[in-house]
């Protein structure tokens, strides 16, 4: 079960905030948007990473990943690290902003009633 932890917590964050797509205009809903937000830090990242594993700086623990090595030493489970995390704060981004204008929409149309 150990070979499941990293991919399990990136699993757990995906389904934590996957309910925050049906608030404002998603993330999902709009896949151009989102890959152009996501390959930059993506590809940044994963050239970080491999210089860093590279070096021997930077390693996995074989006991908490799946075994699947991409070149350069990098598991699986790393690279879907720099998909899902931005996915994740993307999806709560969203959810706050949609919130918030919701909640100023309400403020404005209360000072108008009220003159304020």
């Amino acid at each position: 079960m150990d070979h499941w932890h990293y991919l399990l917590a990136l699993l757990a964050c995906l389904a934590s905030t996957a309910p925050l797509e049906f608030f404002g205009a998603g993330v999902y809903r709009r896949p151009r948007l989102l890959l152009s937000a996501l390959w930059p830090a993506a590809a940044l990242f994963v050239l970080w990473d491999l210089a860093a594993i590279a070096a021997g700086v930077w390693s996995f623990n074989d006991r908490y990943t799946l075994g699947v090595r991409l070149p350069g030493g990098m598991p699986l489970e790393e690279l879907l690290f720099f998909v899902v995390v931005p996915i994740c704060g993307l999806l709560t981004f969203v959810a706050v902003e949609a919130l918030l204008e919701g909640h100023q929409r309400r403020l404005d149309k209360t000072e108008k009633a009220t003159g304020r």
